[in-house]
């Protein structure tokens, strides 16, 4: 047993235990939280933004320079549509299966969840469903490359109707140097040729080599060379989260504030104790802000993980950083009785739920109403939903899954509240529309009522 793993278990019946469980959640949101407006942090943001709003492309090159080290003019901003059918072209057949099954599945998802073509009109009332003009995505670039980022959040667009879209994303990529005209561009920063690929196959061609509070900046306000877009979404981190709070609202609209990634499971004593672990596990190679939960009624289930933590520990590369993310805001936590899970799963709001508990699973998961995306029986792990099912990963974080939901298709369309009266209807209801408008002293709005029932 991994000596440093032993923390992790909280049980119902140690000394302290409803403290401790306190001091973790505030420790888990103060991490999910965005520095304040008063910070030095969101006064930085701020200025990046300001500035961008002022001189465009000029300020993105400069802040491209100084953050991500890559010097770029305005025109190599966006990547020239042979590189995106070159990073296509390049890419192994096997993967582009993958990637086109992985999209059918996330636009057949969203299809069928789509409100937008369900628009009503009937007796003087209705409402239209129009989709955005234009939406801009923001794919971090970080050493992994996250193409399933750009399907999770373009292939909604598309189906809600969207018709401009450009893609964001650091130039963080170092291509080998090809030669001729092609090397001089390739030796710039540049974005993973995944992504590019994978935009290539989405059929998106506005794609930039900007990320940060300078990429946000330039999708909300518009640059010399950027053309202004009406809701921003994807994930980053804290900065670019902080610049799309900062833009929400006045100048654009935006899907969610998304906090380090993090997963909670729900197991009794039918888990199997390796695959529960496995999961943990995968929640922590995120990084030492995320944090893998497990709640269950079962002593035995819990000491059984932590021994299969130990296990799996062992072969894994990256063990270090693993062990360091578990201790920080992983836990094992034992309740009295499933309903005291549920409640607690509830009040955690976690990005990932998932209930590992065997033929009661579907039972337990109906008592879930504060979740990203709900994970059912123990062959669902989080990775089917990241990649594969249909449901986008873009999901809230810290627990905004009280109030926030997973993006879909239905968030990139808006709704115009559609209103004809006919004579009839009007001199039906003109009695009470004045006395109410007379009620709050609006005066010509009773007028404007009175004169039409007047012809």
């Amino acid at each position: 047993m991994n000596p440093s793993l032993q923390e992790l278990v909280l049980s119902f019946s140690d000394p302290g235990f409803k403290a401790k469980l306190k001091n973790l959640r505030s420790e888990m949101l103060e991490a999910a939280r965005l520095a304040g407006p008063e910070s030095e942090q969101n006064r930085t943001v701020v200025g990046i933004l300001r500035d961008v709003a002022a001189r465009g492309d000029p300020a993105v090159a400069e802040y491209t320079q100084k953050f991500d080290g890559v010097a770029l003019e305005p025109s190599q901003f966006r990547i020239a549509p042979d590189e995106l059918s070159h990073a296509h072209d390049s890419l192994d057949r096997s993967l582009v299966a993958s990637l086109r099954k992985a999209i059918a599945n996330v636009r057949a998802y969203q299809e069928k969840i789509f409100i937008g073509r369900r628009s009503e009109f009937s007796q003087g009332t209705g409402i239209r469903y129009v989709p955005i003009r234009r939406a801009g995505v923001c794919v971090p670039g970080a050493a992994a490359p996250l193409p399933s980022t750009v399907i999770m959040t373009v292939v909604p667009a598309q189906v809600a109707g969207v018709q401009e879209i450009a893609v964001v994303s650091p130039p963080r990529h170092r291509a080998a140097p090809e030669g001729g005209a092609r090397g001089s561009e390739s030796a710039l920063g540049t974005i993973h040729p995944v992504i590019l690929a994978v935009c290539h196959e989405l059929g998106i061609r506005e794609v930039y080599r900007i990320g940060g509070v300078q990429a946000v900046g330039a999708l909300a306000f518009g640059t010399q060379s950027i053309v202004r877009v009406d809701k921003i979404v994807g994930p980053g981190n804290q900065w670019v989260q902080s610049a799309k709070k900062n833009v929400a609202g006045d100048y654009v609209g935006i899907d969610s504030i998304a906090g380090p990634s993090e997963v909670l499971v729900l197991a009794n004593d039918q888990a199997n104790p390796a695959w529960v672990a496995a999961d943990m596990l995968s929640q922590a190679e995120h990084g030492t802000d995320s944090s893998a939960i497990v709640v269950t009624d079962s002593p035995p289930l819990a000491r059984a993980i932590l021994k299969e933590l130990s296990r799996q520990l062992e072969s894994l590369p990256r063990a270090a950083e693993a062990v360091q993310s578990l201790q920080r805001f992983s836990r094992i936590i034992v309740v009295g009785s499933m309903e005291e899970a549920i409640e607690l799963a509830n009040e955690f709001a976690a990005e990932h739920l998932e209930v590992q508990c065997g033929t009661e699973s579907r039972r337990i998961a109906e008592g879930i109403i504060n979740a990203g995306a709900v994970f059912i029986g123990p062959c669902t792990p989080v990775a089917v939903g990241d990649y594969w099912a249909g449901p986008s990963h873009t999901l809230p974080t810290g627990s905004r899954a009280r109030f926030s939901s997973a993006l879909t298709s239905n968030d990139f369309v808006k709704s115009i509240s559609l209103i004809e009266y006919t004579p009839e209807q009007l001199t039906a209801a003109a009695d009470d529309i004045i006395r109410l408008a007379e009620t709050e002293g609006l005066d010509a709005h009773a007028r404007s009522v009175q004169f039409r029932r007047q012809q």
